[in-house]
């Protein structure tokens, strides 16, 4: 069976599945209702004979779906233990004939490597999922290092220290300013925000915090610049 079929058939009898379901609380909430209002004393009005049998299809309704269920939940666990999960991963490439074919891999392979770590780091500056943690987003480098494109002239670069499993993250940029060393996504804002108001970027303090003070001075000048 080809994957395409696998897949119409798994999506199929799940379709299938939640029609049985839908279909058994149908069915017990009208024999409820029936039942119901055969049941309700002939004394009552029929409005209250009609509300009486709601009440009853309603509880129909639970008890019959909840019967069905004891049928229907092993076939979902069944169903969900046999359709694979979609493969993202690329296949492996062929062995190297070559000993600059096997480089050539290797050197592929350590770029990704590179790049791959650099994103799973990022979650020391970023708890975001769709930013600095996308993979898709990092270059990787033969000697493991990492850059992320984050504007004209501006690039996040990172450095690890296997060994004493050390990540650095630095704010390069390509008008000869000093390299600033990120520990926060604040920080990327900010210098950001200064350079587009072509404002001098916000220091750093020794703890690698945007020093308060000054930050103050960019917002107001920031905001003044907006207002106009």
């Amino acid at each position: 069976m080809t994957a395409n079929l696998r897949q119409t058939a798994n999506t199929v009898a799940n379709s299938m599945i939640e029609g049985a379901s839908m279909a058994s609380a149908l069915i017990g909430g009208a024999a409820g209702a029936y039942l119901g209002y055969q049941l309700a004393p002939i004394t009552w009005s029929d409005g209250t004979r009609v509300l009486f049998a709601g009440a009853v299809a309603v509880v129909g309704a639970v008890a019959i779906d909840g019967l069905a269920e004891l049928v229907l939940a092993p076939m979902r666990r069944l169903m969900r233990t046999r359709t694979p999960l979609p493969s993202t991963r690329r296949s492996a490439p062929a062995p190297a004939d070559t000993l600059d074919e096997a480089l050539a891999q290797v050197v592929t392979a350590t770029e990704e490597d590179a790049a791959r770590r650099a994103a799973s780091a990022a979650f020391r500056i970023d708890d975001s999922d769709n930013f600095l943690r996308d993979d898709d987003r990092w270059r990787g480098y033969e000697d493991g290092e990492a850059s992320f494109y984050l504007a004209p002239g501006v690039v996040l670069h990172h450095r690890a220290e296997r060994g004493e499993y050390k990540h650095h993250f630095t704010l390069l940029t390509g008008d000869g300013e000093q390299p600033v060393a990120i520990t926060g996504m604040e920080q990327i804002r900010h210098h950001l925000a200064a350079r587009a108001a072509s404002l001098p970027a916000v220091p750093v303090t020794a703890t690698g915090d945007v020093d308060g003070d000054k930050d103050d001075v960019l917002d107001d000048e920031l905001t003044g610049i907006h207002a106009v």
